[in-house]
């Protein structure tokens, strides 16, 4: 099993821990993989949060200790309301609730497209995302 199966599962198992409702859950994984790619991929979407008032948080992420949580509303100040609006209409739930279930996503997924604490090269995390999203969405 190679490193992109094993973010694949891992993101897939942490989304059914949640309570969530399984097709909001995929569709906010959609979202997030959407923020990333409309925000210039994972460098612009990490400069986009740490400019929001979040750099410890989104550090923490990315480094090898454990994720520091972040609120639906820090996420909402980070990426916008009208963003996490879409996402929300998306997934057929309420904003609130999209944006606590990304506060909820982003640091796994963060953590997991950041191994040993580094931001990979573009072209590998492209390489891995277009691989989640065939695993995760056919």
């Amino acid at each position: 099993m190679g490193l992109l199966d094993q973010l694949a599962g891992q993101v897939i198992g942490s989304l059914g821990a949640q309570k969530q409702d399984p097709v909001s859950q995929s569709d906010l994984l959609s979202g997030v993989m959407g923020l990333i790619n409309n925000a210039g991929g994972l460098q612009g979407i990490l400069q986009q949060l740490q400019s929001s008032g979040i750099a410890d948080q989104v550090a923490s992420w990315v480094g090898t200790g454990e994720n520091q949580p972040v609120s639906g509303n820090q996420i909402t100040d980070a990426l916008g309301a009208e963003n996490i609006t879409q996402i929300a209409q998306h997934a057929g739930i309420e904003p609130d609730h999209a944006a606590t279930g990304l506060a909820q996503l982003l640091p796994q997924i963060i953590d997991k497209l950041t191994p040993d604490g580094q931001v990979p090269e573009n072209a590998l995390l492209e390489q891995g995302m277009n691989l989640l999203r065939g695993k995760l969405f056919g």
